[in-house]
């Protein structure tokens, strides 16, 4: 078993673009309408769309790699790409997903810890995240990892209006 992750480029784009609408789908089809979701896959895995946050210098996306194989990716936002106002001590894990057939390999884990490197690299004191308050297998993996609910804000999915619980951690 081989894990490896590699920071995505701008050639990355179309891959990008099918391992999120692929890790979205697998995620959340089974809770929402397909217009919500078409809509929202649409609206937030579009190529121009993806290859605009790809080139914000405040965002960077990685591909995780289980034995070679793209399993999955992350997105951490700093500075003025995060999607709250969180202040410039504060890095956003704003998507992390792995593709089910990977799930229960510590992928999860090991992205976060990606995170949490970059965090620290960038002498940021706190890391964040938005959770939908119906993923309970998210928020219990993040409650083990050391994250507190700290709020919440609306997530649009379509043209329903969503709660994602904002849980953070504090790093020392």
């Amino acid at each position: 078993m081989t894990i490896n992750i590699k920071k995505c480029t701008f050639e990355d784009s179309r891959k990008l673009q099918e391992v999120s609408c692929e890790t979205f789908n697998e995620t959340f089809k089974h809770q929402n309408s397909p217009e919500n979701m078409n809509a929202y896959l649409e609206r937030a895995f579009n190529l121009k769309q993806l290859e605009k946050e790809l080139s914000n210098i405040s965002s960077q996306f990685f591909f995780v790699y289980f034995n070679n194989e793209v399993a999955g990716y992350l997105k951490v936002n700093t500075n003025d790409a995060q999607s709250e106002e969180m202040g410039d001590e504060s890095l956003e894990i704003e998507r992390i997903y792995i593709k089910n057939k990977f799930q229960k390999h510590g992928l999860g884990k090991y992205l976060l810890n990606k995170a949490m490197e970059i965090a620290m690299e960038r002498n940021k004191r706190k890391i964040w995240l938005g959770v939908w308050e119906k993923n309970e297998s998210a928020i219990a993996f993040y409650k083990k990892m050391g994250f507190v609910q700290t709020g919440a804000h609306s997530f649009y999915m379509g043209d329903e209006e969503q709660t994602d619980f904002i849980m953070n951690k504090t790093l020392i």
